[in-house]
């Protein structure tokens, strides 16, 4: 027999471990077997020695030591196997083989070589160097198959070995794939011929000898579940203080317990942190989990728990939320769907061009005015349906409240999930319909030039999320108490850094996201402790991650707890933007009659006060209402004492009214809050129904928004609103010289003005009048025939004072005259074109122009032939 070397047979890595799995190569390791005698040889062997009893901490059984962790509640009958030594074998019928290394207590050596051939598991065993008295003549195997601790197979092997030298013994045994995976548990008794009774000899740990059959080792890379080529699963998952794990298998999706539980060993299924093991592909099992037992402190072995990186994921279990025994979610047992992405190609629009619509995917369609089938309205596949609506506002890109798998109960910026849209989202709530179905309307926008963004929560889970219980002292802060109450993510510990990272790989590689926007963005700065960093390894990561390099990144610091945005100096290193929560509450502040002017200026220049450090204006992405807060509409129809930090205004009557002069200003204040959006240098972001007068009551409440009624963009309003949006998006592409800057406006380029042409009142806290011209740059060396192409001066007022301002126009450029373009207090379609267009009205000798209470203007300088 082929001896091993010392290195293998007494180093003092084995001193302290059972058994030493030697391989498992489907190609480079096999066993060649001749006559009955001769040795077992390893050919070609490729992987070192690794090191590790397959199970430890012995449960003793009445007849023998039973070292076994294979807890399983799987109803397979297992019969007692022929035993036999195959004579001959050819190495190509042997698929797959691991190799098991045992010390005996008495100083001999078990080795075990466990592999497939055709349909049945061959388990050989071979004995050496082993000392027995000259009283014991015969050495038997006594053994059995075990899956359960509480159902033990009555059925015991117990066989004899065959002699092939003077000093090795070997036999050999066979299981049906039925029986498998499993383990099988044995030792050796040494009897003589008289006598039935003998000395039972165990390993050197003074246990069983037990091997797994049809489980291999696995691979601790890549984590979740991954598929080989030959078909078998591999499952890795991280725990670094669990001191078991236990792979859990289900065959019914609605079963309450598993079908299957295999402990895994932490000397052979464990490297580093990460255990892993695989099984044969062939199984009927549909989905898996994991138990992690250790600490009862931190681990509840009684839970079953969704692996962090399973990327198809089973619906929610019903009535088990409860029973301690079973996940809110499993993970499926199949590859992910395979998805024709030909022809898909991002729009990659320039930052500076961007124009933003956010969305809740369900409450987009799902109300019955969207006049979509049932199984379309509210999911990914409702957004392609409407994707004219978007294109009728001359919207480039959208970004999505989260859609990965929620808390029920406290909505979907609590997360449970990071590698799976929730089911919800599909056609037919199922995780692969959902797949599908967001692959389908990213392909879909992605044709119709919009980017699609991602609103993500990575900064805390939900209760029960995916990455409780598997090892809460690694993923999560435990050590500062307002983290801890919060399931707050310890974002910057490497190996949640890491599998934050590996989500957003996900999201780019496998469903085409253009980027992202980072909800509750400050605690990405928490350090291990708690602690502000100034360069947080997390932030810094995600910018400079190469799969990100093309992605938009965008920090976003409202906090789902507090449901208050922090204001806080974000690092950047000139790839992170930033939600603009300055921008609403000034432009609001401003409007309702009680902001500065210098604030206003700030804002509507790209917001310097924030962007000036190396990046710009293209940075800032600008928004007056969102999906949490008030929305439009109500923003100018409540302002209660609950309300204060809306920063609203009624417009004088709480609620709904039926005052003309009421209503009226309300109307030109919606167009004055839009007008200011689209007008700013930054990117504008529009929230879904404020184009058509989506409200909520007057509750600021996110759970309180309602499903959008597509009804209502056929009102008068909703015409009005939407054909504004659209006109004022076409304004701001015809003028992105001036409005789509990626840097700052030189000074050169900017004059302000009070109302009649002197300076503004920066420090006159009553002055509520600001007027500002933007200088295009003059072309040089412009042809004759180009003349009437060339574009003019802007010229912007606004008045959130309660009286009419008589101002004075500024002399326009040579050749050319002031030309109105928007006025909101007027009467629709008067305030702009009906058509898009602006209106062709001459100011030939304009000097004085009437602005009236709380509205704003705006003139183009064009010249004659434009």
């Amino acid at each position: 027999m082929a001896t091993l070397s010392p290195f293998h047979t007494i180093g003092s890595h084995c001193l302290n471990l059972g058994a030493n799995e030697l391989s498992k190569s489907a190609i480079t390791s096999c066993v060649c077997k001749s006559k009955v005698g001769q040795s077992l040889q390893r050919i070609d062997v490729g992987r070192k020695l690794l090191p590790g009893e397959v199970v430890h901490n012995v449960a003793q059984s009445p007849r023998w030591s039973l070292d076994l962790r294979c807890f399983a509640a799987a109803r397979v009958s297992v019969e007692q196997t022929e035993e036999s030594v195959t004579k001959t074998s050819q190495v190509d019928e042997l698929q797959k083989q691991s190799t098991y290394l045992f010390r005996t207590e008495t100083g001999g050596q078990v080795k075990v070589f466990v592999c497939k051939r055709s349909v049945k598991y061959v388990v050989d065993i071979e004995v050496s160097s082993l000392q027995l008295s000259s009283d014991d003549s015969q050495l038997k195997l006594s053994g059995g198959l075990y899956r359960s601790n509480h159902d033990i197979i009555n059925q015991i092997i117990e066989t004899p070995f065959i002699a092939r030298s003077s000093s090795e013994l070997a036999l050999e045994l066979e299981f049906e794939a039925k029986e498998v995976p499993c383990y099988l548990s044995f030792l050796l008794k040494a009897s003589s011929g008289a006598s039935s009774s003998g000395s039972e000899i165990r390993s050197h740990r003074k246990s069983s000898f037990c091997v797994p059959i049809g489980l291999d080792q696995g691979y601790p890379a890549p984590l979740g579940l991954s598929f080989s080529t030959d078909g078998s699963m591999n499952f890795a998952v991280y725990s670094r203080n669990a001191e078991s794990l236990v792979l859990c298998l289900y065959d019914d999706n609605a079963s309450e317990k598993p079908a299957l539980e295999l402990d895994l060993d932490p000397y052979v299924n464990r490297t580093g942190n990460i255990w892993h093991a695989s099984i044969e592909g062939a199984w009927t099992f549909v989905s898996y989990g994991y138990r992690c037992k250790g600490n009862r402190d931190t681990f509840h072995a009684e839970h079953v728990l969704l692996d962090p990186y399973a990327k198809i994921i089973g619906s929610s279990i019903p009535n088990h939320h409860e029973s301690g025994l079973l996940p809110k979610h499993l993970g499926r047992l199949c590859k992910e769907p395979a998805f024709d992405w030909s022809g898909d190609l991002s729009p990659n629009i320039p930052l500076e061009q961007l124009l933003v619509y956010r969305l809740n995917v369900m409450q987009f369609t799902k109300d019955k005015s969207s006049k979509l089938p049932a199984d379309v309205a509210g999911t990914f596949s409702g957004v392609t349906e409407k994707v004219q609506h978007l294109k009728d506002l001359g919207i480039n890109a959208v970004l999505l409240e989260p859609i990965l798998t929620f808390s029920e109960q406290k909505g979907p910026y609590f997360p449970c999930h990071f590698f799976s849209p929730a089911n919800l989202y599909g056609p037919s709530n199922v995780s692969v319909s959902a797949i599908n179905s967001m692959k389908g309307m990213v392909k879909n926008l992605h044709a119709n030039g919009i980017e699609v963004f991602l609103e993500v929560v990575f900064t805390h889970t939900a209760e029960g999320g995916a990455l409780q219980g598997l090892d809460d002292l690694s993923y999560y802060h435990n050590s500062v108490e307002d983290l801890e109450a919060r399931n707050a993510l310890n974002c910057n510990y490497p190996v949640v850094q890491q599998f934050i990272l590996d989500s957003l790989r996900h999201w780019v590689t496998e469903f085409h996201i253009d980027g992202f926007c980072f909800i509750n963005a400050s605690c990405l700065l928490r350090g291990v402790h708690g602690e502000r960093l100034s360069r947080p390894p997390l932030v810094e990561a995600i910018a400079f991650e190469p799969v990100l390099s093309m992605t938009k990144i965008i920090a976003d610091c409202w906090d789902p707890y507090d449901k208050m945005p922090k204001e806080i100096r974000f690092p950047h290193w000139k790839k992170w933007a930033e939600m603009n929560t300055k921008f609403c509450s000034d432009i609001r502040n401003f409007l309702r009659g009680q902001g500065a002017l210098s604030s206003l200026a700030t804002r509507l220049c790209g917001s310097g006060d924030i962007f000036s450090d190396g990046r710009g204006p293209a940075f800032s992405f600008n928004f007056i209402a969102r999906n949490f807060g008030l929305p439009l509409v109500d923003l100018v129809s409540y302002s209660n004492a609950e309300l204060a930090s809306e920063v609203s205004w009624n417009c004088g009557e709480e609620g709904p009214t039926i005052n003309t002069a009421v209503l009226e200003r309300r109307l030109k204040q919606i167009r004055n809050f839009l007008f200011v959006l689209y007008i700013s240098l930054g990117i504008p972001v529009l929230n879904m129904g404020d184009e058509c007068g989506h409200s909520s009551s007057g509750s600021p409440s996110c759970g309180s928004r309602k499903h959008l009624d597509w009804n209502t963009m056929t009102t008068g309003f909703g015409i009005q609103t939407t054909k504004f949006i659209s006109f004022l998006i076409s304004l701001r592409k015809s003028r992105s010289d001036l409005l789509q800057k990626r840097n700052f406006l030189k000074e050169e380029n900017i004059e302000w003005h009070g109302s009649n042409r002197s300076p503004p009142g920066w420090e006159d806290p009553s002055c509520k009048f600001l007027a500002m011209r933007l200088k295009a740059d003059k072309a040089e060396g412009q042809l004759s025939s180009e003349a009437s192409q060339l574009k003019g001066d802007l010229f912007i007022a606004f008045n959130a004072a309660d009286r009419a301002e008589t101002i004075i126009l500024p002399p326009p450029p040579d050749g050319m005259a002031w030309r109105q373009l928007v006025d909101t207090a007027l009467p629709y379609p008067g305030f702009f074109s009906t058509d898009g267009k602006p209106i062709c009205e001459q100011m030939m000798g304009l000097v004085a122009y009437k602005m009236k209470s709380r509205s704003c203007i705006l003139f183009e300088a064009c010249t004659d032939g434009s």
